[in-house]
């Protein structure tokens, strides 16, 4: 494919720590689910055993909610919703049947990937306090243990909501041809983003800031 016919989305830097987090996750997904009920105790076997899960899941937890934050900070300003986002979601009909030049012009994200991105920060918000607020042997104990109850329900709570979110995150990713390799490698195609994201095309072909 000629190089003049894409556009960059995502530098290295940016891929790099999409990844760093998206691999967080999973690990963290499996470890907690094995921790959440008995039936799934068996996946500790790919941690190490009970012990190392009980271990590895809270110091995960904090190297993902630090990678999370250089996402924040890299891409909050691009997800400020405004008045097209509104309209956007008041069209929901035609966004499922991808009659999407029936839809107002999305910047580098759409309302469905702002409302997303801002229910992965509060999720991960709740996750790391209520993580901390049990983790044992280091912070637990100075709770009370009624604080410590509601933190491992908020805890589960916080951890299903993201789960579901992220299952979201994967599907459209794969449902808009072409998303996947603006992760990958880290460039799109012209008509793609002319296609999906319009005002974002305009702002980058016409040398404006991203």
């Amino acid at each position: 494919m000629s190089q003049h016919n894409l556009i960059q989305r995502y530098s290295a830097s940016e891929r790099s720590n999409h990844w760093l987090v998206a691999i967080c996750f999973v690990l963290l997904a499996l470890s907690g689910l094995a921790l959440f009920h008995p039936s799934m105790f068996w996946l500790t076997n790919l941690f190490g055993g009970g012990q190392w899960t009980r271990i590895l899941h809270p110091f995960i937890g904090v190297l993902m909610f630090v990678g999370f934050i250089g996402m924040f900070f890299r891409f909050a300003k691009h997800n400020a919703l405004n008045q097209n986002d509104s309209a956007w979601l008041g069209q929901l009909g035609d966004v499922m049947a991808k009659r999407e030049d029936k839809l107002p012009p999305a910047g580098k994200y759409n309302a469905g990937q702002k409302l997303l991105f801002w229910v992965i920060v509060v999720t991960m918000l709740v996750l790391i306090v209520s993580g901390v607020a049990i983790w044992q042997p280091y912070f637990a104990p100075s709770f009370a243990i009624g604080t410590v109850r509601l933190a491992v329900l908020l805890h589960a709570l916080a951890a299903l909501i993201l789960i579901l979110g992220i299952m979201v995150h994967i599907y459209a990713a794969f449902w808009v041809k072409g998303s996947v390799r603006a992760m990958t490698r880290g460039t799109v195609t012209r008509n793609w983003a002319r296609k999906h994201h319009r005002a974002w095309y305009d702002e980058v072909t016409q040398g404006r800031t991203k």
